[in-house]
């Protein structure tokens, strides 16, 4: 390929260079832009904040619970920069003053018309091969969660209403209204 018609690599800076108000991600250097979130998308993840940190907080646990917008530099690089709808980390040693420096244990993300392919299939291969534990597609169009268990190798779909069980903790379910 011609290096004069070669496709632009982005980095953080370009992310942080962005007009204010303007959001994106950042996946082997090119720019998704990202469409502001409806109603219910914020509510199913204010949902889904509140549960992680009360089931938390009563274990005494270590891990944290963060909400969208929250950086996670997902391979701990320049050109690879994503903010899931809910990031659990679990060591403490990753989370800096600008968010996440590598892999989330879970993350959930809760699909938009506009973030279908994204969801489903670049940040699924993206948190796939970075090292994430759990990854959950929340998609309120289909009623359905789909949970991925990345150390077993294991994919299962729930109904919104069902009790999903959370693979990092024993014993804590999430049902999706």
């Amino acid at each position: 390929m011609d290096a004069a018609v070669a496709e632009k690599l982005y980095t953080t800076d370009d992310i942080y260079a962005l007009p204010e108000g303007e959001r994106a991600e950042l996946m082997d250097g090119q720019i998704y832009y990202m469409a502001a979130p409806n109603t219910r998308h914020q509510r199913i993840i204010g949902d889904f904040y509140l549960k992680i940190r009360q089931y938390i907080d009563s274990k005494n646990g270590d891990c944290e619970v963060f909400p969208a917008p929250f950086a996670v530099f997902i391979n701990k690089d320049k050109r690879n920069y994503v903010e899931p709808d809910i990031s659990v980390i679990c060591d403490p040693d990753k989370i800096t003053e600008k968010g996440c420096e590598g892999a989330p244990d879970w993350i959930i993300e809760v699909v938009s018309p506009s973030s279908r392919t994204m969801d489903y299939y670049r940040k699924l291969l993206k948190y796939q091969n970075s090292g994430v534990r759990e990854y959950w597609i929340v998609d309120p169009e289909r009623e359905v969660v789909i949970v991925y268990d990345m150390p077993n190798e294991n994919m299962m779909e729930y109904g919104f209403g069902e009790e999903i069980p959370v693979n990092i903790y024993e014993g804590f379910s999430i049902k999706v209204e």
